[in-house]
């Protein structure tokens, strides 16, 4: 299969399913009598966070296992662990934005955002916090009794996020009634919903891993390395497809659910993830790594303010991402040369 058609195929196969999951998540979390918060910020979140940050976890944890050389496993797992939030609070961030603007004429909220504040602002504070603790300290010289300290901490505070998260959120609106497999159904089954969940889950993970592939075949082909394909490429190739999630909550005018599932994955990538680095690699963050936490931190914090401030958002507000976004591309080019 050549590349370019490992990469239609992979990004047609993603878009589709996430149609789906998006469909299915909904009527799932209405099931479960789950509010806005939980079924966006964890459920949706965590349910396409997950498949990715396994690249991160097997390529960190397997030679351990297996007990041969790490070689480029520590590199690239902490490329990989940075650059998930990295690039959910830039770039993603920006396409939520762009498809806010792009679908204004049918949103009855045109480019402002109608979200639950409360809880995108609990996300965006939760995750300031743990990520900044994460990068802080792979800038210090911890003994090994203080890094199990941080990453148990790190864990414990994403199950009080949860916990917190699924207390609040406001009441699921405009639920579909029909899941798209069984379209002439009105109330279908719950085993019919968790399949369709699972199995449009399955085949978004499955689009990743060959869009994965052609990535990689493309950056080899071009001498990049390793560290630079983990930081940049893998997140793009996993993280931005899948937020198509998003982009059809937005079109939808279900803004909350779309936010929370970027908000709800940056505090997922941010703590499970870094647990294992900071337990299983040296974590010492220099050069781009650095450059990427800060970037990350500056919009998210950003975007976090301008909500503190007036208590909604807008389109232009979430696009500010895309710069920096861009400002650690040229970084890296500059870096390279």
């Amino acid at each position: 299969m050549g590349t370019a058609t490992e990469f239609i195929g992979a990004l047609v196969a993603i878009v589709v399913s996430a149609a789906f999951f998006t469909n299915a998540v909904e009527i799932l979390g209405s099931r479960l009598n789950l509010g806005q918060g939980a079924v966006g910020s964890v459920l949706a979140a965590v349910g396409t966070a997950l498949p990715e940050s396994m690249i991160a976890v097997v390529a960190i944890m397997e030679p351990i296992i297996s007990g041969g050389p790490s070689g480029d496993g520590a590199e690239i797992g902490i490329g990989a662990i940075l650059g998930a939030p990295f690039m959910l609070s830039t770039l993603a961030l920006f396409v939520v934005g762009a498809a806010v603007l792009v679908f204004r004429g049918r949103r009855g909220q045109g480019t402002r955002l109608n979200i639950d504040s409360g809880t995108i602002q609990r996300d965006l504070g939760s995750f300031l916090v743990v990520f900044a603790v994460a990068a802080g300290v792979g800038l210090l010289e911890l003994p090994t009794f203080l890094k199990i300290i941080v990453a148990l901490a790190l864990v414990l505070g994403y199950a009080f996020y949860v916990r917190r998260t699924f207390q609040s959120g406001g009441e699921l609106e405009g639920t579909p009634e029909k899941l798209l497999i069984m379209p002439r159904r009105q109330a279908p089954p719950l085993a019919a919903v968790i399949f369709q969940t699972l199995a449009s889950l399955g085949i978004i993970v499955a689009g990743a891993h060959f869009f994965v592939d052609a990535v990689e075949h493309t950056a080899g082909g071009l001498g990049l390395p390793a560290g630079l394909i983990a930081l940049i490429l893998a997140p793009l190739a996993t993280e931005l497809p899948e937020k198509f999630n998003s982009v059809f909550w937005v079109r939808d005018g279900k803004d909350t659910l779309a936010m929370g599932n970027m908000t709800g994955a940056m505090m997922f990538q941010s703590t499970i993830p870094v647990s294992f680095g900071i337990l299983f690699t040296p974590w010492n963050l220099t050069g781009l790594n650095v450059f990427a936490a800060a970037l990350a931190l500056i919009s998210a914090g950003l975007v976090y303010l301008m909500l503190r401030r007036f208590g909604k958002l807008k389109a232009t507000h979430l696009m500010i991402g895309g710069l920096f976004y861009l400002a650690f591309v040229i970084g890296a080019i500059v870096a390279i040369v």
